[in-house]
This record gives C-alpha cells, sequence and structure tokens, in this order.
C-alpha cells in the first residue's frame, strides 16, 4: 500500500503581519465587513459590520470598554469598585468582559425576556444578575433602570455606568465605528441602516458622519411597540409603547444622550418579521446574528429595494446569534409565540406543539431505562414523555413518576420506563372540541391525541395557553 505524505500549504504572508495581542481588550474593534450575495436588494448594494465579531460577541463592546476606560482616567472608578447597571443584555456582557479584566465587582439589573443564553454567559463571567420585570415602564421601581440606579446608591463603593446618560458611549461609536466604516467602505457609503437602545449608536455615528460624510443617510431599524420611528415621523414622544420581543433595540423613552436630528428615515418592523429575516440571513448568507440583527436587517432590505437609483448601503451583525438559540433558532419558542407558521387544520392537532407526524415528538420505548427517560427530559427541557411500543403509545412517564421510581433506590434508573409508566391514558380524538381538554387537565393529566388507532402527539396546560394565546395575537393584528 502506497502512503501519502501530507503536507501543509505555505503559510500566507498576510499571518506573518498578523499582530499578537496582550489581552483580549485589544480584540474589540476593527470588525469586518461583508457583502450580502444572496437576498433581494433591489438596485443596492447591501454591507454588514459584523460586530458579533468583538471578543464578547456584541457591539456593547466598544462602549463597555469606553466608558469604564474614561471613568478610571477621570477618577471616577477606583480599584476594587462596584459596577452597577440596567441593561437588555449585550451591554451587560461587554461590561463582563471588562470588568473581569480589570478586576471589578459587576451587578447588572436585567429586564425578564432576555434569552437564558445571556443570562447564562454573564453568570459565567462573573458578573451578579438580577432580572427584573420587562412589563414596567420608566419610573416603575421595578423598572431594570431604575432598579439599577437605586441598587448603586444603595452599594458602598459602587459607581453607575448608566449608558442611557453616558456620554462616552456616544463617543466610543464617534471615535471608532464610524471611522472603520467609512475606511473600510473606501469613501463610497450612501446609507447606513442602524437600530437604537441606550442611543449611543445613533448619536455617536451622526457626529461623526456630520463631519466626515455629511451626505450619508442614517437610517432608523424599529421594533413595532418601540416610540422611535413614530417619534422620526412626527416629533412627537408617545407615551403608549407597547411590547416586543426582539432584544436590546426600541425605546419606551428617549434617552437623555439621543440625538435623532440627522436620522433620514424610520422602518418599524415588526417581531415576525425580524425573527423571520434572522433566520433567512443565516441561511442565505450563512451570518448568524440575533433579534435585533433580523430587525436591522429587514429594514435595510425594505431601504435598498425602494431606492431608484444604485447606493451602497451599510448595517450591522449587532451580535451573534448564538446567544438565542433558544428563541430565533428554536422551532417550539417560534411556534409558541406565534412568529412561526403553525398547522391550520382547524382541529386538535393544531395544538400539539411536537407531532408525530413531522418527526418532532420526543419518545421513549417502553424496555428503555428510566435513564435515558430522564436524559431525554433534559436535553429537552420537557417534563413528561410518551412511552412507545414500536408505533403504540403504551404509557406516560413524567418527572414524578421518575422520582417516585428511584428515590428510595437510585440503582433503579437502569429498569425499563414500564415499572414506572402511568398505562391509564386520557385519549381524545382530535376531531373533539377544544372544551374537552378540560376535564383531562382537571384530572392532572395530558391528552394524548388519537386519530382511530394512531397516536398523533400530546397536549398539555402549556399547548392550550399557548395556543390561546397565538389566538389573541392573530385577533389583535387582524
Amino acid at each position: 500500500m502506497m502512503h501519502h505524505r501530507l503536507s501543509w500549504p505555505a503559510e500566507p504572508s498576510a499571518a506573518k503581519t498578523m499582530p499578537v495581542y496582550q489581552n483580549v481588550l485589544e480584540l474589540i474593534g476593527n470588525t469586518p465587513i461583508v457583502r450580502v450575495n444572496h437576498l433581494d436588494t433591489g438596485p443596492c448594494e447591501l454591507y454588514l459590520k459584523l460586530e458579533s465579531n468583538n471578543p464578547g460577541g456584541s457591539i456593547k463592546d466598544r462602549i463597555a470598554l469606553k466608558m469604564i476606560e474614561a471613568a478610571e482616567a477621570r477618577g471616577e472608578l477606583k480599584p476594587g469598585a462596584t459596577i452597577v447597571e440596567g441593561t437588555a443584555g449585550n451591554t451587560g456582557l461587554g461590561l463582563a468582559l471588562v470588568a473581569a479584566q480589570k478586576g471589578y465587582r459587576l451587578i447588572l439589573v436585567i429586564p425578564d425576556k432576555m434569552s437564558r443564553e445571556k443570562i447564562s454567559n454573564l453568570k459565567a463571567m462573573g458578573a451578579e444578575v438580577v432580572i427584573t420585570r420587562s412589563d414596567v415602564g420608566k419610573g416603575h421601581p421595578e423598572y431594570y433602570q431604575d432598579l439599577a440606579a437605586t441598587i448603586a446608591r444603595e452599594t458602598p463603593g459602587s459607581y453607575f455606568i448608566n449608558q442611557f446618560g453616558n456620554p462616552d458611549n456616544p463617543l466610543a461609536h464617534e471615535s471608532s465605528t464610524g471611522p472603520e466604516m467609512l475606511e473600510q467602505m473606501d469613501g463610497r457609503l450612501d446609507a447606513v441602516v442602524i437600530g437604537v437602545g441606550s442611543s449611543g449608536t445613533v448619536t455617536g455615528l451622526s457626529r461623526y458622519f456630520a463631519k466626515a460624510a455629511p451626505d450619508l443617510e442614517i437610517v432608523l431599524a424599529d421594533p413595532e411597540g418601540s416610540i422611535l420611528a413614530d417619534y422620526i415621523a412626527t416629533g412627537k414622544v408617545r407615551d403608549d409603547a407597547g411590547g416586543w420581543l426582539v432584544e436590546g433595540i426600541g425605546e419606551d423613552f428617549l434617552p437623555s444622550i439621543s440625538d435623532f436630528t440627522r436620522v433620514a428615515k424610520a422602518y418599524s418592523i415588526s417581531d415576525r418579521e425580524s425573527f423571520a429575516t434572522a433566520r433567512e440571513l443565516l441561511q442565505r448568507e450563512g451570518l448568524m446574528g440575533g433579534s435585533s440583527t433580523g430587525t436591522l436587517v429587514a429594514a435595510a432590505l425594505r431601504y435598498c429595494r425602494e431606492q431608484t437609483e444604485p447606493k451602497r448601503v451599510l448595517s450591522m451583525v449587532c451580535d451573534t446569534g448564538n446567544r438565542y438559540l433558544s428563541k430565533v433558532y428554536n422551532d417550539h419558542w417560534m411556534r409558541d409565540h406565534g412568529l412561526l407558521e403553525t398547522s391550520n387544520h382547524g382541529d386538535l392537532r393544531d395544538l400539539i406543539a411536537r407531532p408525530m407526524a413531522s418527526r418532532d415528538a420526543v419518545t421513549v420505548g417502553h424496555e428503555e431505562s428510566l435513564a435515558n427517560a430522564y436524559k431525554r427530559m433534559m436535553l429537552y427541557d420537557i417534563s413528561q414523555l410518551p412511552v412507545m411500543d414500536g408505533e403504540r403509545i403504551v404509557g406516560i412517564v413524567d418527572e414524578s413518576d421518575l422520582l417516585l421510581a428511584v428515590f428510595e433506590d437510585e440503582s433503579r434508573f437502569a429498569e425499563p420506563v414500564a415499572t414506572a409508566m402511568v398505562r391509564e391514558l386520557e385519549s381524545v380524538d382530535y376531531k373533539a372540541a377544544i372544551d374537552a381538554l378540560l376535564p383531562i387537565f382537571n384530572r392532572d393529566h395530558v391528552a394524548i391525541v388519537m386519530d382511530g388507532q394512531r397516536f398523533l402527539g400530546l397536549i398539555t396546560r402549556v399547548d392550550l395557553l399557548n395556543y390561546l394565546r397565538r389566538r389573541d395575537q392573530v385577533r389583535r393584528e387582524g
């Protein structure tokens, strides 16, 4: 047998000049720009600046570093101090990155709509996380910014970052993000599409481009429910902000550092369009951004398609989509929130979250071990499993059944699921009325949906609640 010797290709000359960085903070900024090739951009060229490539995974690394180092330079942030901030997530991650490198304690107050990936990431980086309500507005003691200010006042030796009123926030974009954009695009740039959370990006870029590219248009991408797009159109501040699922952008007030005077146009983008665009961006362009990236790209595409003359347009991948695997990129979460098309049979099949027909159902065989059932529940974050004998459902096993089986003897994890499952099943025909589910739930059972002898899937109380919520959303939108 002839053995071929493998050889590595010659090292590219560019690699020889690539610098060695002294710490992770030196990796912040200088993010690449990539052209969009497979989406309909009308007569325009659309480019995206990959802020997801920052070491903390988002554009907020820039302001975190700037706000902390500026406070240090002024002597306002002393060694060993506690940094406090209210954040929708990514600013917190940027602060956690910088604080850990500089030895500061960090307390973050975040709204309860944030993805579990962000919360886990923050805690893993050493931040102390306080979760508060996302259904209250500014001025309420549990509003995340107000609660953060309270914690800062009550914590000795603390420094309140206050990104929404901190002038170092827009300065980060005026001094780095804007110059990078224009230099990378060789000065040939007609419009920039951005989102607004703390308003540092819009204010900083507005100041930079007013001097460096005064003819450039700044376009706002805003989630439906936020007051900002309406403010751009009317000049009036509404006091009836709605709710939205997109994270990190949109506001129910005007931050004190905001400057919208150079915003030429604003688009209000629904959660459905934002999330769908983020998923399409991954499928078509291979770029995995979060929900706010979906909002920005959706607005950029609308702007591009409305143009009659060719333009070079730049937007951003604001943060990495790896933080949204349980949301944007989770079909079940998307369906539960009415953001992904669901079946429309007009019967109980529309309520099944994990249908057998689409191979989404998570099941366990009656001869498999209880350990297998437990691992499957943990992996899919579900509390009960249909127990199957081939194609036939023969039982249900839930967390309580598992606990009762192994509490006195952990070795029973090796026993078959059949030894612990419930065999008395509450089945319902898929053509039955929704009302037929309530007596089953009142008996503390799940509904086994059948088509004759064929098992179609389970319906739980949560499935019914999600269905009713989706129906209410359709009614409101219609």
